[in-house]
């Protein structure tokens, strides 16, 4: 399987853009990337003050590489930097060995509150 990770730094970003940032994923980018084609699965991770990220991964080289050149090429304009502020700090593609669903199965929801 083949990954891409995308992280923004959080460090100057303004005060109240974690709240914003999971606003931004339910109502919108959670809609963009369900049903994407070459898409196996994205998620979005965050830890308040130092990152955001979005963790991709494709189904093919070739669907990663055609993501990675569109986005990397807008990058310092994509929805993500409009909010913090900044351009991604990291876009890194790499190899994701395995994936393993757990007795609880996976939800595909855009926001848990549990």
């Amino acid at each position: 399987m083949k990954g891409l990770t995308v992280r923004w730094s959080l460090a100057e970003a303004p005060e109240g853009v974690e709240a914003e940032l999971a606003a931004y994923v339910e109502g919108t980018s959670h809609a963009k990337f369900t049903g994407m084609s070459g898409l196996q699965f994205k998620t979005w991770r965050m830890r308040a003050g130092e990152w955001f990220e979005g963790v991709y991964v494709f189904a093919s080289d070739e669907a990663r590489a055609a993501f990675e050149e569109s986005f990397t090429a807008g990058a310092a304009d994509a929805p993500g930097s409009a909010i913090i502020g900044s351009a991604p700090v990291l876009i890194e593609p790499c190899d994701v060995l395995a994936v393993a669903e757990g007795w609880d199965g996976f939800s595909p929801v855009a926001r848990d509150e549990g």
